[in-house]
């Protein structure tokens, strides 16, 4: 504590099981063509679960909702998601469907990747072990390579439970067909 009496950090209560706190954040990357590219990247920090993997060239709230919805008719809804604060998280779209649904949108504070950490050392991993040992020719190209990677051999860091559903319209793998690899 300071002098005023309460702490500078924020403490961030633990999940205790499955669909308790998901992680939710963009990573950045471009196709080989140089258009910018960001995946939206969801991950279930108790189980290490990855409903969602989604590459689009821009998002809005509701390009955020959608894939969210599909995924969580058939896993359940979470009962808290961790957000920054992103112009799509904070998006009336989000905020009705979140509601609607009763899920907590827990918004991390401005500037403090670490309010969010969980996701960020995900991103982190997905990046260097995904996104920066694939050149993405198309937009169908990353939901091929994004449906794979956690099934390649060289992908260690991710736990042992990890599964990906990739939600473009080609190309989707979840719950009902798994697949996962064990580390």
């Amino acid at each position: 504590m300071d002098r005023h009496g309460y702490t500078k950090f924020r403490t961030l209560p633990e999940a205790v099981e499955p669909n308790d706190i998901w992680a939710m954040d963009f990573v950045h990357d471009q196709l080989a063509t140089g258009r910018k590219l960001r995946v939206l990247t969801v991950v279930d920090t108790f189980s290490r679960y990855v409903p969602v993997l989604d590459a689009g060239f821009t998002y809005l709230g509701e390009d955020v909702v959608a894939p969210l919805e599909r995924v969580c008719r058939r896993s359940g809804y979470p009962a808290t998601i961790r957000v920054d604060q992103g112009s799509e998280f904070i998006s009336k779209d989000m905020d009705i469907w979140a509601y609607a649904k009763g899920v907590t949108l827990d918004f991390s504070r401005p500037g403090k990747p670490t309010d969010n950490a969980f996701i960020e050392a995900f991103n982190g991993r997905f990046r260097a072990e995904c996104l920066n040992s694939h050149w993405f020719m198309s937009l169908e190209d990353p939901a091929e390579k994004l449906e794979a990677w956690p099934l390649s051999a060289d992908c260690f860091a991710i736990a042992c439970r990890a599964v990906v559903e990739t939600t473009t319209k080609k190309h989707r793998t979840g719950p009902s067909g798994t697949r996962s690899r064990q580390t």
